[in-house]
């Protein structure tokens, strides 16, 4: 007996969910899925870590110093410039001719004295004009000794006739040539004394040139720049094209050394004629020159707008040299009357504050992060700047770009 089946039962069976299968590839899968996410995770937390740190910046420290009560009460720096040393007195020696340079008798450094011979050049030329003039001179005095012979001789001639004329001996025909003959032996003589005389000059003239052809020093200094050699052409007129010189060699006066400063127009008024100076070379920084305004040029320079100063300095040594740099510090003397000292005043380094007018910024260290503190400043002496209050001796700053510092950065020293 064959029994029906039901369509709707088989339908059910092919909707059938194998759960053996399904769990299978499910405990397959998992373990990838589970380091996926957690590798997302660590990478989030990475990301999260390194744009949440604080940046480390690498400072210097500067520490805080008890102000003297010089630097409290005595003489500060009402202002500071960069300058230069330059020599007031200076000259680019040369001939007064053209010529070839046959004996060069300075070098570099080498001290000369006032009209000390620096060079020589050819004087073949020269000496022949020598010669010449003193034959031309010499022939004009024999031809001025003839003409006073003549004159000598046309005197009497002339007084003879002159008489013979008054007692009607002679005709007036002959008096007439008589004076005639005079008066030229009288302007011959004039010539001839004319020409001696122009003979003297063309003879100094050429002896000039001649003594040109020696090159002596304007004055005494030491010589910086030797510009020619043996053998060379030099010329006063030369644009220094070619191979033709223009000068022997440079002489500075190292007695007319000095300082100029380019000093910013809004701070001119802080500077005046005879103000007390300190000057500190580049090259010595711990050596302190006293200095006076000497000059303030009364022009100011439209592309930089800066006034020139001109400071002489009250010391002279072998160690200024000329084209040095320098820092000058411009001295307030009345700052000595009426001070008083602050018992918390310090001093720091120019370097360690942020300036703006009577207050400043400063970045005290605290182990490795940064506290931004204002503090009063007081003058900026030639040993640091004063800090009149917010500090204490002792101090740790830090000494960095300012740009990259604030409140709480993280720092690191780097000495």
């Amino acid at each position: 007996m064959t029994t029906a089946t039901d369509p709707r039962s088989t339908l059910l069976e092919q909707l059938h969910i194998e759960r053996s299968d399904t769990l299978e590839t499910r405990g397959r899968y998992w373990p990838w899925c589970l380091g996926i996410g957690a590798l997302v995770g660590g990478i989030l937390v990475a990301a999260w870590f390194l744009l949440t740190i604080p940046e480390t910046v690498l400072v210097n420290v500067a520490t805080a110093a008890v102000v003297s009560s010089e630097q409290a009460v005595g003489k500060s720096s009402t202002l500071d410039a960069s300058g230069y040393v330059v020599a007031r007195r200076q000259a680019t020696v040369s001939s007064k001719i053209t010529g070839k340079v046959i004996e060069v008798s300075i070098e570099e450094g080498q001290r000369v004295e006032v009209n000390e011979i620096v060079a020589r050049l050819d004087d073949t030329n020269a000496r022949a004009q020598v010669a010449q003039a003193t034959a031309q001179r010499e022939q004009a005095v024999a031809s001025l000794a003839a003409a006073q012979v003549a004159f000598d001789n046309a005197g009497p001639t002339f007084e003879r006739n002159k008489e013979q004329f008054t007692r009607a001996i002679i005709s007036a025909q002959e008096f007439d040539k008589a004076k005639a003959t005079y008066d030229a032996a009288r302007a011959s003589l004039e010539v001839a004394a004319r020409a001696v005389d122009v003979a003297d000059a063309n003879l100094a003239l050429a002896q000039r040139n001649l003594d040109d052809t020696i090159v002596r020093a304007p004055f005494a200094g030491v010589v910086t720049v030797k510009a020619a050699q043996e053998g060379e052409m030099v010329s006063p007129v030369s644009a220094g094209g070619g191979f033709t010189r223009t000068g022997i060699g440079t002489i500075v006066d190292m007695q007319s050394l000095e300082v100029e400063v380019d000093v910013s127009e809004n701070f001119i008024n802080r500077v005046r004629v005879g103000q007390e100076v300190a000057v500190k070379l580049n090259a010595y920084p711990d050596w302190e020159i006293p200095a006076r305004v000497i000059a303030i040029i009364p022009t100011a320079d439209r592309a930089k707008a800066t006034v020139r100063v001109r400071v002489g300095l009250d010391e002279k040594d072998a160690r200024i040299l000329p084209e040095m740099g320098v820092r000058v510090a411009f001295l307030d003397e009345d700052s000595e009357a009426g001070g008083t000292r602050r018992a918390d005043a310090v001093v720091v380094p120019p370097d360690a504050v942020q300036s703006n007018g009577d207050t400043g910024v400063v970045f005290i260290i605290d182990e490795d992060t940064v506290e931004r503190r204002t503090v009063r400043l007081g003058s900026r002496s030639s040993d640091g700047q004063v800090v009149l209050s917010g500090l204490t001796p002792g101090t740790r700053l830090a000494v960095a770009d300012f740009s990259a510092l604030k409140d709480g950065s993280r720092i690191r020293i780097a000495n």
